[in-house]
């Protein structure tokens, strides 16, 4: 190589490395920037100053605020929301309605508000709302772009009153469901046999005192011979952190089971298990979906990072945080995410959701879509809130017989993997 192509070759690498060093320098500084509290007070303070002196109209300024107080706090999480000074009064005199009248647990996908799962036997899954539908209308009112808070608020109502829900699910067309509010007793936990001693432990809540009727059906289980359980979690949404946490401990004697976390993911307390509450050494699976949130992640997550067994199904959706209210002037008020639930290993739940350490996907369940692929059917009788549609629009679906239930694959592999551990041993006395 010539002295001028050394030279040439020198010289662009030198270039390559600056522009590197400069480029990554800037992303940096760009970066920096976007988190800079003062620089992005600047900009508020622009845009209000064009809303005030550039605007058509005279601007309600209280107005602007409020939306401004309402965006901020949307770009955050599902949880977080700005309230109004009557909101924060109600929030007060009753801060633990998170249950909606409609029997469902409810977050935001998308934009849009998003059934986690509806309770069992409850008022939204008698009217035919599933897991994972996307509710588009509450009564005419669009639940695009609006807060959490707000949407659960135009579901309460009188008990007995009606709800008109447009529901956007995949594989159909939009549809309006009517659910009639009223009081959600959530049914006990059940247990029966399988084949091979196995117990099967069906949990349909984790709310405050479950974690009690939980072990009588474990407790009954080990009665009726099981020396292997299967603890199902699927579409367990919400509850208790104390109750999750003394769920996992029936099954795990010592250690950590779970923990809470809070900004800059520091941990704020770790729960340990206590030996004398474990009353299961058995094998032991967990069966976990989509509408599996909040205080059923905490124990699914606990038999996977303490290696205690199988959790056979789907990612869980990806729940559990604590919110404090803070007073602003004038009453209103910011509830703001303050706290994540986390597994052991500090890993936090919220948006991330627990993934199985076996996956099986059940067939008759669709893939999560756009939600905007359902919308745009507002010339669609059925589609358009408000309106009753014609009979002979109605989906061959809805007037056809019930379809069989369609196997359960996710239980039949927890009892396949239970089964299996049997046969090592059976091997080696065979031998």
């Amino acid at each position: 190589m010539s002295f001028r192509s050394k030279f040439i070759l020198v010289v662009f690498s030198a270039t390559l490395a600056l522009y590197a060093v400069v480029g990554g320098w800037m992303s940096m500084h760009a970066q920096q920037q976007q988190n800079d509290p003062g620089q992005q007070l600047r900009i508020f303070e622009s845009v209000l100053q064009h809303i005030q002196q550039d605007y058509v109209d005279e601007p309600d300024l209280n107005k602007v605020r409020s939306g401004a107080l309402r965006g901020l706090a949307y770009g955050l999480d599902p949880y977080s929301t700005y309230l109004t000074a009557e909101q924060v009064r109600g929030y007060r005199a009753n801060p633990d309605a998170n249950l909606v009248s409609i029997g469902a647990e409810l977050s935001q996908f998308a934009s849009y508000l998003y059934v986690i799962a509806p309770v069992k036997r409850g008022p939204a899954e008698q009217a035919g709302v599933l897991a994972g539908d996307i509710i588009e209308y509450i009564d005419n009112k669009a639940t695009r772009d609006i807060s959490l808070y707000d949407a659960r608020q135009f579901l309460n109502g009188a008990p007995g009153s009606e709800v008109k829900l447009r529901i956007l699910r995949s594989g159909t067309r939009p549809l309006t469901l009517t659910v009639k509010r009223g009081a959600v007793a959530v049914p006990a936990a059940e247990v029966r046999m399988e084949a091979g001693r196995i117990g099967v432990v069906r949990v349909n809540s984790l709310t405050d005192g479950e974690s009690e009727d939980i072990r009588a059906r474990v407790l009954e289980a080990q009665k009726q011979g099981a020396q292997k359980l299967i603890l199902d979690l699927r579409g367990v949404a919400g509850g208790s952190l104390a109750e999750a946490v003394r769920v996992a401990n029936f099954f795990i004697r010592d250690g950590a089971l779970a923990q809470t976390v809070a900004r800059g993911n520091k941990t704020l307390k770790t729960y340990t298990a206590d030996p004398k509450e474990t009353i299961f050494d058995g094998a032991t699976s967990v069966l976990i979906d989509r509408g599996t949130a909040g205080a059923a992640e905490v124990i699914a997550s606990a038999f996977i990072e303490r290696k205690r067994g199988d959790v056979v199904g789907e990612k869980s959706f990806g729940a559990g945080a604590e919110q404090q209210l803070f007073t602003l002037r004038g009453g209103d008020g910011l509830l703001l995410t303050t706290v994540k639930w986390a597994s052991t290993s500090g890993k936090p739940f919220l948006a991330t959701g627990v993934s199985p350490s076996v996956e099986v996907k059940r067939p008759e369940l669709a893939e999560a879509i756009d939600p905007d692929d359902l919308t745009g059917n507002d010339d669609d009788a059925i589609a358009r809130p408000g309106t009753t549609p014609d009979k002979r629009e109605v989906a061959p679906e809805a007037t056809a017989s019930p379809k069989p239930p369609s196997e359960d694959v996710q239980l039949k592999k927890a009892l396949e993997l239970l089964r299996e551990k049997d046969k090592p041993a059976a091997a080696q006395r065979a031998a």
